[in-house]
This record gives structure tokens, C-alpha cells and sequence, in this order.
């Protein structure tokens, strides 16, 4: 170490998440085996954003700066051997945007502080990390309180000559979630054939654009629940939910680099169909959203049956020879798939807290829970275990593994509206 045995910064309270605006307080401390003669001791502040199309590589290709700023905590002179510690305080800028790490970028902030020597003499550097958290007020988001409902109808063909069609409704309780919270899912599907679907699919997406001059567009499997199949002409309703793990929130207010975004998607594998149900992620509940799946379950209607579209060509004929459909039935689930273990209602219950993060959080200060995988840094106001985010990398609708992420890719709303486009006109 010569000179410089110790060179470190500490932060008041060891406090390391923040909110816009609030004063950051700490101490650059010094411990010389001998005089040290220095031209300045100065500490910045500083927050910026990188996103790069290559995983995990730092060399950004596209950089936003949200501030820098430095102060000179001592000017030139000699210190001698011993102990040293110098104070230090900034205020976070009111507009800075929530912390975030993922495979393709990141929102950091850092205290850097260096001790500037004589000509030929070599620097002291030290740097520490913070976060800050601007915190998603689900209550600010129009209508978040409101069921959520998306259709579509798919006419397809079977054994050559048969048609028939399928129409396939999705309602969640909420628009908006916080993690630990209960997503209410009821799906209607209408199998107006002779032929058996396939099984049912619905699945917590999350995904994140990072841009640039060729952006990425990284979307990850967050949850995923599946029912058994609907047989022929039969009315079927299946109930789910799934459990929010720790997530990212919806938006970075204040980064123009990186977007978050979250939906369900519900999908019958045979025939081939789906819907996309955006949804929001946020740090303070709605007011009304439910904190368990028994008060919960009240928010979602009881019957919410879809209207049948006119008859299929050859129906008509079924109808005529004394055809009666079949009574409505429920789907039976075969499998859940999640990234934290939980028990599913009755009996619903999450995992113990971590003991080190009890003693960190408390109500007045949001706890920082970094995962330990890639993507999911998250904050929460309450005790949360962390999760591994190992989920393979899945592609949205039109967009192919050749292409990414050489080539821009299709908008959210884009994918899904070509999507759906496809659906209604194939036969």
C-alpha cells in the first residue's frame, strides 16, 4: 500500500438506498504509515446510465449522465502519519431515476474519491456504490383499480376439412401489482370444434429495451402457470393466480435508455393462439388491491362468460340434427413454475425473511435487495428474499433469434398487434 495503509469512504448510518432529492452524508477516511504530500482530496458524486448490445460488457454503447458533482474536501498540502477523516454531503437531484442492473445495461451511482499527489506520484482512488429509489405510486395510474380484459377469436382447421373456432378471454383482478402481491387470472375459452386443444399457458413477462443506435429488446419468463386442455365444444373457465416475486418497477422515470415493461401472456398451444394483458409493477399498492387470494378472489366476477360470435359454417347443420353444447366446465391446473417457493391458497404463505435484512429495512427506509442473477436489483418495504433470475431468454411475436440484437426490434405494441392481426385472418 506504501505510503496509504487505509483509503476508504463510509456512508452515515451505513445508509445505501436513497430518495430523490435527500441529502447523502459520509466520510473519506485515511490511515498514512507515513506524510503524505497531496495537491488536492476531492470526492464527486455521480449518477449515469449505460447500455451496451453485448451482455454484461461495460463499454457502453449509449451513455446518459444525470449529474456530477465534485467537492474539494482539502487543498494542498502535507498530511501526516496517522488517522485522517473528512466529512462530505450532497444532495440528490430531485429528477434522478431508480436504480437498475440488467444484462444490457444499468442506472448506477457512485461517491468517487481521489487524493491528487505531485508530479510522478501516483493517485489514491476510492470509489463506493449507492442506490436511489423514485418510488411507483401504482395510485397515480389512471384506472389502475380496475379489472383487466382482453379477447380474441381464432378460426382454424382440423382433420383437412373441418373448421371450427376458439375464443379465448383473460381478466386479472388489478392493472397494477407490487411484489408479494396476488395477480387474479380467470381465462374463458369457447372451443366451438370437434377437436381437443392443447394445454393451457400463462405466463409472467417481463421486458426491458435498452437503446441505442441497435437496441436490444430483452424479454425474460418470469412465472408461469399451466392448465390441462378444453375438450370439444365445451365452455371452459380456469382460475389461477400467481404470486409477484421481487421485481423491477415499471418505470425508470427520468432514463430515456432503458424501458420496463410487464404482461401476462395466455396461450393455447393447439390451436395456436394467445393474448398479452399489460400490467404495471410499483413500489406502493393500490388502494383497493387485495393483500391475500382470499380477499382477493371477490374482485374478479364470478361468471364472466364470453358472448358466443355467430355460428361456424357446418354448425348450423350440428345445431339442426339436435347438437346441444356441452355444460360449462372448469380447467384443472398441471403445473406451477415460479422463481420463489410459496404455497399456493388455501394456506398461502411466503418465505421467511433473511435475518440481515430485518436488522437493514425498516418502514421509513425502503431495503435494498439485490438478486443474484442478472436484471433484478428491486426494493421493497418490507422484509423479501432475493431470487435467482436464470430464466432463459424468450423472443415476442415476428422477432427471430438470427436478428438479435443486431437489428431494431419491433415495439411492444407493434409485436402484438401484427400478432393478433395474423390470428384473425388465418383460417
Amino acid at each position: 500500500m506504501g505510503k496509504v495503509q487505509r483509503f476508504d469512504l463510509t456512508f452515515s448510518e451505513n445508509k445505501v438506498v436513497y430518495s430523490p432529492g435527500e441529502s447523502l452524508s459520509g466520510t473519506v477516511s485515511l490511515k498514512l504509515n507515513s506524510p503524505l504530500q497531496y495537491h488536492a482530496l476531492k470526492v464527486n458524486c455521480l449518477g449515469s446510465c449505460g447500455v451496451s448490445n453485448k451482455v454484461n460488457d461495460t463499454n457502453w454503447t449509449m451513455e446518459e449522465k444525470y449529474f456530477s458533482s465534485t467537492l474539494t474536501l482539502a487543498d494542498k498540502g502535507s498530511l501526516p502519519t496517522g488517522e485522517h477523516n473528512f466529512p462530505f454531503q450532497f444532495i440528490l437531484p430531485v429528477t434522478a431515476p431508480t436504480s437498475f442492473e440488467g444484462r444490457f445495461g444499468k442506472i448506477f451511482y457512485q461517491i468517487r474519491a481521489t487524493i491528487e499527489t505531485p508530479r510522478f506520484c501516483k493517485n489514491y482512488k476510492a470509489q463506493k456504490g449507492f442506490y436511489i429509489l423514485n418510488l411507483l405510486n401504482l395510485n397515480e395510474i389512471p384506472e389502475i383499480e380496475q379489472p383487466n380484459t382482453v379477447s380474441t377469436t381464432k378460426k382454424f382447421k382440423y382433420m383437412l376439412v373441418k373448421s371450427g373456432s376458439l375464443m379465448l378471454t383473460v381478466t386479472s383482478n388489478l392493472k397494477g401489482y407490487t411484489p408479494g402481491q396476488v395477480i387474479q387470472l380467470q381465462t374463458d375459452i369457447h372451443n366451438k370444434s370437434g377437436k381437443d386443444t392443447g394445454s393451457i399457458l400463462a405466463s409472467l413477462i417481463m421486458k426491458a429495451v435498452y437503446k441505442s443506435k441497435n437496441s436490444v429488446y430483452d424479454l425474460r419468463r418470469i412465472a408461469e402457470v399451466e392448465g390441462s386442455s378444453v375438450k370439444a365444444w365445451k365452455r371452459a373457465e380456469w382460475r389461477e393466480q400467481i404470486i409477484v416475486p421481487p421485481l423491477p418497477q415499471s418505470f425508470l422515470h427520468g432514463c430515456s435508455l432503458i424501458d420496463i415493461d410487464y404482461f401476462i401472456k395466455v396461450s393455447l398451444r393447439t390451436p395456436d393462439v394467445s393474448v398479452t394483458l399489460p400490467l404495471y409493477i410499483g413500489n406502493i399498492a393500490v388502494n383497493q388491491a387485495p393483500l391475500t387470494p382470499s380477499r382477493s378472489v371477490h374482485h374478479i366476477p364470478q361468471e364472466v362468460l364470453p358472448s358466443a360470435p355467430p355460428a361456424e359454417e357446418g354448425e348450423e347443420d350440428l345445431i339442426a340434427s339436435g347438437y346441444q353444447p356441452m355444460d360449462n366446465v372448469r380447467i384443472p391446473t398441471k403445473s406451477h413454475s415460479q422463481q420463489q417457493r410459496f404455497s399456493y391458497a388455501p394456506g398461502l404463505s411466503f418465505p421467511e425473511p433473511q435475518p440481515d435484512l430485518e436488522q437493514s429495512g425498516s418502514p421509513a427506509h425502503p431495503m435494498l435487495c439485490v438478486s443474484t442473477g442478472a436484471t433484478v436489483p428491486y426494493y421493497a418495504e418490507g422484509a423479501v428474499t432475493p431470487i435467482p433470475t436464470s430464466c432463459p431468454l424468450i423472443l415476442p411475436p415476428e422477432y427471430t433469434a438470427h436478428a438479435h440484437p443486431l437489428d431494431q426490434p419491433p415495439s411492444y405494441e407493434e409485436s402484438c398487434s401484427s400478432a393478433n392481426s395474423s390470428l384473425s385472418h388465418e383460417n
